[in-house]
């Protein structure tokens, strides 16, 4: 007993560390995993917009290192994938010369606390030893993460940490280098690794470092050992009194070729930076990136555990993606190589517009990705036989089209050049900003509408049909006059006229001529039809409804609601979280907050799982983390239950209703003004 009190009273000082410093953190910023079965286990991702990490059930260690931008062909068909790179955080640690692993730990939980985006894992060493080990993706370096580890003893123990460096068995060609950089008051170990990638067409590189602090007395002296041409690791021994707690950090810089010329001297040289800033001030700036990020932030009284999932959601979109780059999100941000990292249609119309509402610079990065790869969506609209820009269903690297050959959706899918252009007005309207309008949004929306003028087959008033295409609905293919894609064209050609006109510059009339003879066609009750050969099939996901939120094509209450009552039970129980979360905005909107409630709840709870609770695609999936579920799930608590709507005169707040439990909802930093809007029940 009394040896456990001595564990937990130790475990309370050593707990003063990085979540405890923020005495402001409540519940709900904090994620925890506790009972962690390692067989059923999907990690959570610490992410900075440019590295993603994705953690491990073992001690220690992760399980990707995904680096944003950087794409090769490799593993997965015929198309490129973002890149897996070194697990240069990865660590081993040895007590009294044992290797410490899930087999002699105990008490061993996971928790990540959202304030700081910083995940820390604990766990116990027989009776010798408790630790604490905290990482986090820095924001204030991009290139950066930071490990912090702190040992408490409950026996003289000698412990021997390791920093290690492992390539993936992608990686080629892998060189290991260990130096020593001698200055009068430290000394500077780098330990690092370069590859090529698997086409040989990129260099990789990383390096680690560790931090030693003042108060531990003398620097212990680092050993480098090379195990083989993929693994090596630098480490030190350390002799620990009985009650004593130690306390080191290790910084570690990841980059590639498509980002610097020289990634090896780079990776070195962020290195030796982070390591001579030391911990506290790498530390102060990050959680200063992330309070600044936290401004915009939503907040529900009454229902902690709904805000926890809110604010889960919006961690993720915030970590993926990051202000002043040319980055974009795929469907599963940073977190792993599902649908290979390339940028969709998911993008712009899921997880765009809460980023939009709440971080318009982020938005605005989003928005580059696609202006610097125009030219290539030009190409891919002349090899189509069209004007204008088409836009790829999949785009990585250099902007022209990357889906796989056997998907269908490549060359059919066009409806994703409605949303780019969508999304760019979207951000004039939220921003009123007029220069990026002329540099950027006009040069986007103009090459958007071309397309449509050309894409379309004029067959008659009423009658300028968009055929042979792949809806929203990817259940029916090469489908006639889709619902979605004729409302998108429709929206965006009257979006590049409206530009045009807010820049002083006369439309090609054609544009809204096109727009109003495009059809939306209808079931003989009025019943909006999906396709002109859709006959009550079961569908992957919304459709037609998304012509009322976000296009609003459709105004008319009555229309929404008839078209709600029938696409409702069509949808399949196997398609995507946001799917629903489309019907939560329609349903709060028409006043049925109890309906929209209970759709709530569907559009994101069934794909959670163990042990963070992040999201899979589908209901029972196992391919997290889903981020476009979370802009979707976002979507339905800011344009819904938050009411907030974005038009020409700004964002504004309709009426709106609080799912019951709800006792308020304030939704802070919105907009380029950083407004607060509230709901009260």
């Amino acid at each position: 007993m009394k040896l456990r009190f001595t564990f937990l009273a130790a475990l309370l000082l050593a707990g003063l560390s990085l979540f405890a410093q923020n005495s402001e953190v409540d519940d709900t910023w904090l994620v925890r995993a506790e009972n962690i079965d390692p067989a059923n286990y999907y990690g959570v991702t610490v992410a900075n917009g440019m590295i993603g990490i994705v953690s491990s059930p073992e001690p220690m260690r992760v399980k990707d290192v995904v680096l944003n931008g950087v794409y090769d062909y490799y593993q997965r068909g015929r198309v490129s994938n973002i890149l897996k790179t070194f697990n240069h955080v990865n660590m081993n640690l040895d007590v009294d010369g044992r290797r410490i692993g899930r087999q002699n730990i105990s008490n061993f939980s996971q928790t990540l606390n959202m304030r700081t985006a910083a995940l820390e894992t604990r766990f116990e060493v027989a009776d010798k030893l408790s630790v604490s080990h905290t990482m986090m993706a820095l924001r204030n370096l991009p290139y950066t993460a930071l490990i912090v580890v702190e040992l408490t003893a409950h026996q003289d123990v000698t412990v021997t940490p390791m920093s290690v460096i492992e390539a993936p068995s992608h990686l080629v060609d892998v060189r290991n280098y260990y130096s020593e950089i001698d200055r009068p008051h430290v000394l500077i170990p780098l330990l690092t690794s370069v590859a090529k990638s698997p086409s040989g067409k990129l260099t990789v590189a990383a390096s680690t470092s560790f931090i030693f602090e003042e108060g531990h007395g003398q620097e212990p002296d680092i050993i480098h050992e090379d195990w083989d041409y993929n693994m090596h690791l630098a480490k030190f021994y350390k002799k620990l009194k009985a009650g004593e707690t130690y306390r080191f950090s290790v910084v570690a810089s990841t980059v590639a070729s498509s980002q610097y010329n020289d990634p090896h001297n780079e990776a070195e040289r962020l290195t030796i930076f982070a390591m001579l800033e030391g911990r506290e001030r790498l530390l102060k700036h990050h959680r200063q990136a992330w309070d600044e990020l936290w401004k915009s932030d939503i907040r529900v009284e009454g229902a902690p555990d709904i805000e926890r999932d809110i604010r889960f959601a919006l961690y993720h979109l915030y970590s993926f993606a990051r202000a002043g780059t040319a980055y974009s999100l795929s469907p599963m941000g940073l977190s792993g190589l599902g649908y290979n990292g390339h940028v969709f249609w998911d993008t712009e119309l899921w997880m765009y517009p809460p980023l939009l509402l709440l971080q318009p610079d982020i938005a605005r990065s989003l928005l580059e990705y696609r202006y610097q790869r125009l030219d290539a969506a030009r190409q891919n609209a002349f090899s189509h036989g069209y004007k204008g820009a088409m836009f790829p269903w999949e785009s990585s690297a250099d902007g022209s089209e990357d889906t796989p050959v056997w998907a269908l959706t490549g060359p059919f899918q066009h409806h994703i050049t409605g949303c780019i252009g969508w999304a760019a007005w979207k951000y004039y309207q939220v921003t009123h900003d007029r220069q990026w309008l002329e540099s950027r949004g006009y040069p986007i929306l103009k090459e958007v509408a071309d397309f449509w003028c050309s894409r379309v087959e004029r067959n008659g008033p009423g009658h300028y049909d968009i055929n042979n295409v792949i809806g929203a609905n990817e259940w029916q293919e090469n489908i006639d006059n889709n619902a979605f894609t004729n409302g998108m064209a429709i929206t965006s050609l009257r979006y590049a006229a409206k530009a045009a006109r807010e820049l002083g510059m006369s439309p090609n009339p054609d544009w809204e001529h096109v727009a109003d003879n495009i059809p939306i066609l209808k079931f003989p009750d009025g019943t909006t039809r999906e396709n002109a050969t859709y006959d009550g099939e079961e569908i992957k996901q919304a459709d037609v409804n998304l012509l009322a939120y976000p296009l609003k094509v459709i105004t008319d209450p009555e229309q929404i609601r008839k078209d709600l009552e029938y696409y409702e039970p069509r949808m399949s129980p196997e398609g995507p979280a946001m799917g629903p979360a489309i019907l939560v905005v329609l349903a709060n909107r028409l006043g049925n907050s109890e309906k929209a409630a209970s759709l709530f709840s569907k559009s994101y709870k069934p794909n959670e799982v163990p042990p963070f609770g992040v999201l899979a695609e589908t209901a029972g999936g196992t391919n997290p983390y889903f981020a476009t579920g979370a802009g979707g799930m976002l979507q339905a608590v800011l344009a819904g239950f938050g009411g907030l709507d974005i038009t020409d005169e700004g964002v504004v707040q309709l009426k709106t209703k609080l799912p019951e439990g709800w006792k308020k909802l304030t939704i802070t930093g919105v907009g380029v003004d950083e407004k607060t809007f509230e709901v009260k029940e």
